[in-house]
């Protein structure tokens, strides 16, 4: 699976405490570099720990762990606690543990909504050097967090622009940036800008899921400019209660195109710009070699810097496999 991409950070969503009728006072950086060094010394069975008679961490909703498995295999927990300011009992942040599959810990603090910019770029700027470490970490974060707790999205980090509002070229070319994977029909992936006329792909039927191999008649290239990108993140959840916690076996994928690009979803063929969140895309999942819908869990759209983008002609069939994710063709 690619890694998630600075795109995806700027999507990530804030917490709200839920049922709050009035505002929390702001989570200041003092406090925010102090929480860090909170530590629970038993995650099964510690639910309220208090801290400096001035700070305390509840366990969340009193829900049991998450553990969460993805495509490589790798079993990994997440426990959530609030951060509570004990002077009138205020919510101020979100506590998030960590626990690979070799044991160690890394630790998250969500900012209230309420708190200052500079504590929210620091908590991005935290989480994105985990994820460099953790592979996926911001992910499975994102994942646990928008099944747990109310967000909206958080414009920091692009000064509070619309992303839409940046000098991005919005035309007629429907398209993919060259670094897309496509499925070639021995199964390998290759970069979409190195597809060549005479190479054989693979297009799947929707109806059947079944699938055929197609030519390449044509590598459709467009002129170098500064695109709009629609980006996708796409999801494959599957879930248990157990007595330890939640169980999630999870895959994911990740998508960019054009936001004119044909995507075909439960609810019709419509554009990659107007895909929302929730809605069920055909992607390959390795594991099972066959196709499923995964769920959008996010879309971003930013201007994807000055570049050239491409587009396959085939001499058949009606869709391509990019990053495992099934597509309409031009």
């Amino acid at each position: 699976m690619r890694k998630l991409t600075l795109t995806l950070l700027l999507s990530s969503l804030l917490y709200f405490a839920k049922g709050q009728t009035v505002n929390p006072r702001p989570l200041t950086m003092d406090e925010y570099k102090k929480a860090q060094s909170f530590t629970i010394a038993n995650l099964d069975n510690d639910t309220y720990i208090k801290f400096e008679n001035t700070y305390v961490l509840d366990r969340y909703e009193s829900r049991k762990p998450y553990f969460i498995t993805g495509s490589d295999g790798l079993k990994k927990r997440i426990d959530l606690y609030k951060l509570v300011a004990k002077e009138g009992m205020q919510e101020i942040g979100l506590m998030v543990f960590y626990t690979n599959e070799k044991g160690k810990l890394y630790k998250a603090l969500v900012p209230d909504f309420t708190a200052d910019a500079k504590v929210w770029e620091q908590y991005f700027l935290d989480i994105d050097n985990i994820n460099k470490v953790e592979q996926n970490f911001i992910l499975k974060l994102s994942y646990v967090l928008s099944k747990e707790v109310s967000f909206q999205q958080y414009k920091v980090l692009n000064g509070g622009k619309d992303l839409k509002e940046e000098a991005a070229t919005y035309g007629n070319d429907i398209c993919f940036p060259g670094e897309e994977l496509v499925t070639m029909a021995n199964g390998d992936k290759k970069m979409l800008k190195a597809v060549k006329s005479g190479d054989e792909v693979i297009s799947v039927d929707p109806a059947t899921k079944k699938n055929m191999v197609v030519k390449v008649k044509e590598l459709t290239t467009h002129e170098a400019k500064n695109y709009a990108i629609t980006q996708l993140v796409l999801i494959s959840a599957q879930t248990k209660n157990t007595t330890g916690g939640k169980e999630v076996k999870l895959n994911s994928k990740v998508l960019q195109a054009t936001p004119n690009h044909p995507m075909l979803t439960k609810r019709g063929n419509i554009k990659i710009g107007e895909v929302t969140t929730g809605q069920e895309v055909l992607c390959l999942n390795e594991q099972t070699g066959k196709y499923e819908a995964f769920t959008v869990l996010q879309k971003t759209e930013h201007a994807g810097g000055v570049q050239k983008v491409y587009n396959i002609v085939a001499d058949g069939g009606s869709t391509l496999l990019m990053n495992g994710v099934m597509v309409m063709q031009k």
